[in-house]
C-alpha cells in the first residue's frame, strides 16, 4: 500500500486555524454523492463550495442506511436507482477536488461499503480521489481501531462520534484517538431536519475541550441559521447540516437550475450565521 501521509495536507488544521483568526465557526453541508445522477451531483457539490461551505461531508449511497432518516434514505435510493457505484463516487470527488484544491472533504458512510472493497483499498482510493477524512456511521468507538490504523497509514483522518451522553472514559478515548474534527451528535436517533437539534450544554463542550478532542462540529437536526448560531455560541467549532440540504435537492429534481440557486442561498445564509 502506498503511504501518502507525507503528501496529505492537513486541510482541517488549516481550516480551523483560519476560522479562528476570522472569529468564525465552520459551516459544513452534507449531500449524498451521485444524487440524483453523476453530472448533477458534481454541479451540486461545486455549488456548495462556491456558496461558502467551509468543508464538505459526503455520503456514499447505501441500501440499508440505519442511522439515516427518510430524507437521506431517499437520496440513497435515487443514486442507487441510477446505478451509482463506489468508483463513480470517487470519480465525482476527484472532479470536485480538481476544481477546489483547498476544501476539506469528509466521507460519512457505512462499514459494509468499506469492508466490501477492503479497508486498505478503500482508504487508499479515497486518498487518491482527494478525500481528507472518513467517518463510519455504524462502527462504535470500541471497534474503530482497525480503521484508525489504516487511516494513520494512508494519511486519512478517522472521524469519531461523540454522543450527547458520552461518559468521561469515552470522551478521554475520543480525545486520544480523534483527528480532523469530532462529530458531536445534536441528539439521539436518526438523521433528519424533522426533529430539531438539541444544542448541547456548554458543559459538554467544556468537557470535550478538557479531553482535547479534535474540534467538535455539531450535527443531526441542524436546519436553520439560528441553530448554527446557537451551536457556535455553545462552543462548537461549527455545524453540519444534512437533511435540510438534501431536502432542497429532493424538492427541485425537475428544475436543476432552481435547485442550484436555492442551495447557493441556503449555504450562504447558514455560513453567515457562523460569524461571531
Amino acid at each position: 500500500m502506498t503511504n501518502s501521509v507525507a503528501n496529505n495536507v492537513d486541510r482541517y488544521a488549516k481550516l480551523f486555524e483560519q476560522l479562528q483568526q476570522k472569529n468564525e465557526g465552520a459551516f459544513v453541508p452534507f449531500v449524498m454523492v451521485g444524487d440524483p445522477d453523476i453530472a448533477t451531483s458534481v454541479d451540486i457539490i461545486k455549488t456548495l463550495v462556491t456558496a461558502g461551505a467551509d468543508a464538505l461531508e459526503l455520503g456514499f449511497p447505501y441500501s440499508d442506511p440505519i442511522a439515516d432518516g427518510p430524507t437521506i434514505q431517499q437520496a440513497s435510493i435515487r443514486a442507487l436507482s441510477n446505478k451509482i457505484k463506489t468508483d463513480d463516487n470517487f470519480e465525482i470527488i476527484r472532479q470536485v477536488r480538481e476544481a477546489h484544491p483547498n476544501i476539506s472533504i469528509g466521507l460519512l458512510l457505512y462499514s459494509n461499503l468499506v469492508l466490501k472493497r477492503g479497508i486498505e483499498k478503500f482508504y487508499q482510493d479515497a486518498v487518491n480521489a482527494g478525500v481528507d477524512s472518513i467517518l463510519i456511521a455504524d462502527v462504535p468507538l470500541r471497534e474503530a481501531d482497525r480503521f484508525i490504523a489504516v487511516a494513520n497509514q494512508t494519511g486519512i483522518k478517522q472521524i469519531l462520534i461523540a454522543p450527547p451522553n458520552a461518559s468521561d472514559d469515552t470522551l478521554a478515548e475520543i480525545g486520544e484517538k480523534s483527528q480532523g474534527y469530532t462529530y458531536l451528535l445534536g441528539r439521539a436517533g436518526v438523521t433528519g431536519a424533522e426533529t430539531a437539534v438539541t444544542i448541547p450544554a456548554s458543559a459538554l463542550i467544556d468537557k470535550l475541550t478538557q479531553y482535547k478532542v479534535a474540534p467538535p462540529l455539531l450535527g443531526f437536526g441542524i436546519s436553520t441559521p439560528a441553530q448554527v448560531k446557537d451551536a457556535i455560541q455553545s462552543g462548537a467549532a461549527g455545524a453540519i447540516s444534512g437533511s435540510a440540504t438534501v431536502n432542497i435537492i429532493a424538492e427541485n429534481l425537475s428544475q436543476p437550475e432552481v435547485m442550484l440557486d436555492k442551495l447557493q442561498s441556503f449555504v450562504t445564509e447558514m455560513k453567515a450565521a457562523t460569524r461571531k
